[in-house]
């Protein structure tokens, strides 16, 4: 299993500056999918839950497809499936 710390980093960051979440809550999830075949190239798993005012009025699909366009390069090369929980601040 690697290490995905710095790619946790880098996720942080990215979403940080993209949004200035209230909450923002990585899980690095990849050793759960150990073996399984599309983590076999060493991308990994993850969950975010993220609160920011970017999301207010917006579908839940749409507030995934900011956070996919936000993390774009990494969906290429780091990660392999991420699991997303993103809302509005005022709708914890």
């Amino acid at each position: 299993m690697s290490d995905n710390t710095e790619r946790v980093k880098r996720m942080r960051q990215i979403l940080e500056s993209r949004f200035a979440p209230a909450e923002l809550v990585i899980r690095d999830d990849s050793h759960l999918h150990v073996g399984h075949p599309g983590a076999r190239d060493g991308r990994g798993h993850f969950h975010v839950r993220i609160r920011a005012e970017a999301f207010a009025g917006k579908r839940p699909l749409a507030r995934h497809r900011l956070v996919f366009e936000a993390l774009g390069e990494m969906m290429e090369s780091d990660i392999h499936a991420l699991q997303i929980d993103a809302a509005a601040e005022e709708d914890n």
